[in-house]
């Protein structure tokens, strides 16, 4: 099922009012004693914007008449602009979103066994890292997401599912910060956004059920360890700094073990067992031979840890290929023998490109990357003998 819909730009006195629907618990409490009002008042219009998608002071019923109308002056509860929501044939729900100035980002939302439902949020407009094997990296960045933007796809997911009679019984019950964009680039609305998700007066999930997944910036991920606990996943998808170089640049900046390194601090902080997940998104002749599993292994000795292994989904000009079924079995296969958990990724939401390194919808291309992409070849040194990129 495909849905889009226009709405119109919002007029200059609607951008002059604050958006509350990004502001943390604490952010709302000082925004409601300036405004001369208690502090109790900020857990109550959260409720009403997190737990029931409300987006109207009008539906705030247990705020007085002359609060309500107080608010509508100064303040909105404006989310993303959904342009464009689809349906998977697996379940998988995709919506294109627009965030302002012609931006556009996606989210998905996933389902899995039970009533786990697990959103994948962006926090950019596109990516600067320029992963070689992902599809969102070759439209460029174009700015970071605020707060709202970030936690307004929480509310989009979890509003598409209509009215909750049980407020336990939640829509959304998993987020990770996987979609477009490196979190850690853009620190402090997803901290913020993450308070968010973690506030029982938000969104109420569980310091486990959220997640951030990074390519390895370690300043900010020692910087994390300070205000969050979240889960953490490292975007690795290389055993060693040579190869990894060439797959995750910032690689060439925070190598391996200076990356392994800083995981072992932040799960320290945790202060409770846990476990990083490692995506490894395997590539057929380039990171998935028996040496690559091997030498993984090492590198992972002392580190708690799961590996999820993700067959690469191909895009248009990646010169990549998806490894056989066969080949990811056998790579799975060679590191439980080294001790290691391995699952395998279900890929989701093929038919709305919606799966891991799919993010593409109708975001732009302002720099050229896909072009010059195209152009380009991969370094002959990470290509085997018996295998040649895709034309």
């Amino acid at each position: 099922m495909m849905t889009s819909e226009k709405t119109p730009s919002p007029s200059p006195s609607q951008e002059e009012k604050t958006n509350l629907l990004g502001m943390t618990l604490p952010e709302l409490e000082d925004f409601f004693l300036k405004m001369g009002e208690k502090k109790f008042r900020a857990a109550q219009v959260m409720k009403w914007m997190h737990h029931r998608c409300a987006a109207s002071f009008d539906e705030m019923t247990d705020l007085s008449k002359k609060l309500r109308e107080k608010l509508q002056q100064t303040a909105e509860v404006r989310p993303p602009k959904v342009v464009l929501e689809d349906f998977s044939s697996d379940g998988t729900r995709k919506w294109v979103l627009e965030v302002g100035d012609g931006s556009h980002v996606e989210t998905v939302l996933i389902p899995a066994g039970g009533n786990r439902r697990t959103l994948c949020v962006s926090s950019q407009v596109g990516c600067s890292l320029d992963c070689s094997f992902c599809s969102t990296g070759k439209q460029g960045f174009q700015r970071n997401l605020t707060p709202a933007e970030i936690i307004g796809q929480v509310w989009v997911a979890q509003k598409s599912f209509g009215p909750r009679k049980d407020s336990s019984k939640r829509p959304v019950t998993n987020v990770v910060m996987m979609g477009m964009g490196e979190p850690l680039m853009n620190y402090q609305p997803v901290m913020a956004a993450m308070k968010i998700m973690l506030e029982d007066n938000g969104y109420g999930l569980s310091k486990r059920r959220v997640t951030l997944s990074t390519s390895g910036l370690v300043p900010q991920l020692d910087k994390m360890g300070d205000e969050v606990d979240v889960s953490l996943a490292i975007s690795l998808h290389a055993p060693n700094d040579e190869l990894r170089n060439q797959l995750v640049p910032i690689n060439k900046k925070y190598p391996i073990q200076e990356l392994m390194a800083a995981c072992k601090r932040y799960l320290k902080k945790c202060g409770d067992s846990r476990d990083v997940t490692i995506e490894y998104t395997l590539i057929a002749g380039i990171n998935d031979q028996k040496e690559h599993a091997q030498q993984l292994g090492q590198l992972l000795k002392g580190l708690p840890c799961k590996i999820n292994l993700i067959p690469f989904n191909p895009f248009p000009y990646s010169g990549y290929e998806r490894p056989s079924r066969n080949q990811v079995m056998r790579f799975q296969n060679w590191l439980h023998e080294l001790g290691y958990s391995a699952p395998i990724r279900t890929t989701r939401g093929d038919d709305i490109d919606a799966a891991c390194g799919q993010l593409v919808g109708r975001v732009q291309d302002r720099t050229r990357r896909s072009a010059r992409y195209a152009e380009e070849r991969i370094p002959a040194a990470l290509v085997d003998n018996n295998w040649q990129p895709a034309n």
